[in-house]
């Protein structure tokens, strides 16, 4: 299977968004790629934080062109989007997988970003840490999904993984900083060596955020990874995670779970 995952730009003009996320869809299709993972806020980012009144419906024009984009092909699509939230102070962080013109799933993002003085949860409401896991099949291989802050969270990856992921995407907008894009990869891999399982970092670019796109084999090998406008790009085999699973049984081999819950008390 071959995959895109693609460097992109967004910014606060959604119909801008779109247009250049159907120019970016229509080259990976025109490639050959199976799968394409766009960033984490593809339909609309502001590295100032964006806002809840972005929130557009499921029914709404971003979704309605991934299913225009994808109608009639074999191909799907991941990419971030905002939600309308419970209230309307509060918008939910998703993303959003379709294929052949029809929708395959939604991830709400569990971890929202209350860290390195920022706090996502001012304006967005988390997913339930209980929710079924997403995770689809395409071509052999199952996509699980998480999003940007959740790749710290090692048990974000295993919860995928328990449900039968053997790639894992994530859609992110790394915000910049001191070692940030060092840490972005260090922990894409990482996830990748402990799940046995191919990694896909799909990052947004510009003001505020940094990371290559990138993708990872399940040896936590770097396969591609991209700076500029280019995508990065790789063929995905399944029968390599089963390989690598024979050989390396770490996930068999495990004595823990993973339990959705309450945060715990440190200190």
């Amino acid at each position: 299977m071959l995959v895109e995952v693609v460097p992109f730009s967004s910014g606060r003009d959604a119909a801008v968004n779109r247009a250049a996320v159907a120019d970016a869809v229509e080259s990976a299709a025109a490639r050959g790629a199976r799968l394409v993972v766009l960033p984490e806020y593809a339909s609309t980012f502001d590295p100032g934080g964006v806002e809840p009144s972005a929130a557009e419906p499921l029914e709404g024009p971003f979704v309605a062109l991934l299913e225009a984009l994808t109608a009639g092909r074999d191909l799907a699509v991941l990419a971030g989007t905002v939600l309308p939230g419970s209230t309307g102070d509060r918008a939910v962080n998703a993303a959003v997988l379709v294929e052949g013109g029809h929708p395959r799933g939604v991830y709400r993002k569990v971890h929202l970003y209350d860290a390195f003085g920022q706090r996502e949860s001012d304006r967005f409401e988390p997913g339930a840490p209980e929710a079924e896991p997403l995770v689809v099949e395409i071509d052999g291989l199952r996509l699980g999904v998480m999003t940007c802050y959740d790749l710290r969270f090692p048990e974000s990856a295993r919860r995928l993984v328990d449900a039968g992921a053997t790639v894992l995407a994530v859609p992110a907008a790394w915000a910049a900083g001191e070692h940030k894009a060092d840490q972005w990869e260090t922990l894409l891999r990482a996830r990748a060596i402990e799940s046995c399982a191919y990694v896909l970092g799909a990052a947004q670019t510009g003001p505020g955020v940094t990371g290559r796109s990138v993708l990872v084999d399940p040896q936590g090998i770097l396969l591609s990874a991209t700076e500029g406008p280019s995508p990065a790009s790789a063929e995905l085999d399944p029968a390599l995670v089963a390989s690598v699973r024979e050989r390396n049984p770490a996930l068999s081999n495990r004595r823990y779970v993973v339990v959705p819950g309450r945060p715990c008390d440190v200190g």
